[in-house]
């Protein structure tokens, strides 16, 4: 029995999921979850062998409870299944250890067999998604990602420097090489091109 633990803030898709993968056989829903803190408990209460995870959850995304997942649950493979089909977003996952990503229109016969895949050993990659795994690098460096990041969810610098303990002017330095790397005019349109690649 493969057990199963399901990651999605949204209850319908969380509580569909879990219907249509508990008629699957040989799988086991053990557990759900609808943020990230609730994942990362669960995960390590349960044990289970695959984690269904959405990227877009409160708290911390999906990609950083997949890379916390990894690394405290080595037996624990993580199947990102999203609605993100920007190749910046696949190749973060993955730098991030999870072992598929699929995209949310696959049929729960596709996702139950991307799960069996994964549990058995293999990498599943949505075939809509091949030519992602080829996409440029992000340019930005951790750092600049994480700063736009908390800029495009709203943050003022000092904000920023307060949640990472940072000074004033480090946040913007940060901020300004952000903006030249992408060869953007403003910090509106650095949000936009990194968001639209994936790379935040």
């Amino acid at each position: 029995m493969i057990k199963v633990l399901v990651v999605d803030d949204h209850d319908v898709v969380r509580s569909g999921l879990t219907a249509l993968l508990s008629a699957e056989l040989g799988i086991e829903v053990v557990g759900q979850a609808a943020d990230g803190p609730a994942a990362l408990a669960e995960a390590q209460r349960l044990r289970p062998d695959v984690v269904l995870l959405d990227i877009d959850l409160p708290g911390p995304d999906g990609i950083a409870v997949a890379a916390a997942i990894t690394e405290s649950l080595p037996d624990c493979r993580v199947l990102i299944l999203t609605a993100l089909d920007r190749p910046g977003h696949l190749r973060r996952a993955t730098d991030a250890g999870a072992a598929g990503y699929l995209l949310k229109s696959a049929t729960p016969a596709q996702t139950a067999d991307a799960i069996r895949r994964i549990a058995a050993g293999g990498r599943v990659v949505d075939p809509r998604m091949r030519d992602g795994e080829r996409s440029a690098p992000s340019p930005l460096t951790d750092r600049e990602a994480e700063v736009l990041r908390l800029a495009a969810a709203g943050a003022h610098s000092r904000e920023i420097a307060a949640d990472l303990f940072l000074s004033v002017g480090t946040v913007r330095n940060r901020l300004s090489s952000a903006v030249g790397k992408l060869h953007a005019r403003t910090l509106v349109d650095a949000v936009r091109i990194a968001q639209g690649q994936g790379w935040v």
